[in-house]
């Protein structure tokens, strides 16, 4: 039948995206495929990309992966609306895979796209105008893809609902994680140490990372940890939100600067490189994830992987991907929050509990499996099967 030759749509990669879930999913499996492709002949990948600036290790060329500059990545709506499509077809692709809903699909080459979550709908974050193209995309994607793939049966249920499309149309398959980062390897205290000086950590801290804004319920988060620090007059624990600021972060920041107090401060120290955010994760002595809703939740399994006792909202995707091991709370409730928060902090048996169990089941995720079913379901779109050892 010849090879299978696969455009890439290199939305998500473009910098302003470099920290956000969609980027890092996308370069992970981006290694899978160089990795794949290396080892399957009947493979082959066609990365987009803009004529100049872009990262060398994904312009790389490499066995059976190519990379070709096309000046339409640079025009937005030209792009989108189309401009993917056509190029992939110009080159003579099989199919299509965007990481992410920014596409608006044609009819050839067929487009298999990964909708993380529906979000748009559910819980917007960002303005009036962004989330009605957010739903434009979201909605096209979802229905004039050949298939899709999403990250939890959750956004699954949620896809279904208010796309109205077929359940068969749509593939559950996992993100991984980092495990060289996020792991039980304890952290370097000298590393560890000079970071905490950096960002004037004095005490022990719970920590929340990801990005500062509304959906992420930061605000009840730090009203549930003051209520937490305000019945115990011998309590000192610093509370740290490390993430780039996000839309409308504003009221999180006024909020933080006023419950800080002589027992604990509320710490914002903004975007961290990734080697310090792994530390800061290993050196926290509890993790809470307040969201009011999310497709997968990647530091929730950063914490879990690092053997971190986690606090997590119990809504969304997060019972089904922690495979209920964690301690949960109802997100609306400030009350509920600090209570959780503080039976992991004083029960030793509990927080130990916390920790075998996440640790198991973060041992479930990885991105050799990601890479694994994501090219099932590209080869199934065009009525194709690969033989696919290198994953096994």
């Amino acid at each position: 039948m010849g090879n299978l030759r696969i455009a890439l749509d290199p939305w998500v990669l473009a910098p302003r995206f470099r920290h956000q879930g969609t980027n890092v999913y996308a370069r992970n499996l981006i290694a899978q495929f160089r990795k794949a492709a290396a080892q399957i002949p009947e493979l082959e990948f066609v990365l987009f990309g803009p004529a100049q600036g872009f990262e060398a290790e994904l312009s790389e060329p490499s066995v059976n992966f190519s990379f070709v500059s096309n000046r339409l990545v640079q025009h937005e709506r030209l792009w989108r609306l189309g401009g993917a499509n056509v190029s992939a077809r110009r080159i003579g692709t099989d199919v299509m895979f965007s990481p992410s809903c920014n596409v608006f699909p044609l009819r050839k080459p067929p487009v298999v796209c990964t909708i993380h979550d529906a979000t748009p709908f559910v819980m917007p974050s960002q303005s009036r105008s962004m989330v009605l193209a957010q739903r434009f995309f979201l909605r096209s994607a979802a229905q004039r893809s050949r298939a899709i793939i999403t990250v939890s049966e959750r956004s699954k249920e949620d896809l279904v609902e208010i796309c109205n499309i077929p359940p068969e149309k749509i593939t559950v398959v996992y993100n991984g994680y980092d495990k060289t980062r996020f792991n039980e390897a304890p952290p370097d205290l000298d590393k560890l140490q000079a970071l905490r000086l950096r960002l004037d950590l004095q005490r022990p801290y719970i920590l929340h990372h990801g990005v500062v804004q509304p959906r992420k319920n930061l605000v009840r988060l730090i009203e549930a940890y003051q209520l937490l620090l305000s019945p115990r007059s011998d309590l000192e624990l610093d509370l740290v939100l490390a993430g780039p600021a996000g839309w409308e972060h504003g009221k999180v920041v006024q909020t933080a600067k006023r419950c800080s107090s002589k027992r604990g401060q509320v710490v914002i120290p903004g975007m961290l490189a990734d080697d310090d955010l792994a530390l800061l994760v290993k050196g926290a002595v509890m993790v809470v994830i307040p969201s009011l809703y999310e497709g997968f939740c990647l530091p929730m399994v950063e914490a879990m992987a690092c053997g971190i006792p986690t606090v997590v909202s119990n809504n969304s995707c997060f019972p089904e991907i922690s495979g209920n091991a964690l301690e949960y709370f109802d997100p609306q409730s400030r009350e509920d929050m600090a209570q959780k928060m503080e039976s992991v902090l004083f029960d030793s048996e509990l927080r130990e509990r916390i920790k075998a169990r996440g640790l198991k089941r973060a041992a479930e995720f990885n991105w050799e499996r990601c890479g694994h079913e994501t090219l099932g379901v590209l080869g199934k779109a065009v009525g194709r099967e690969l033989s696919m050892e290198v994953f096994a």
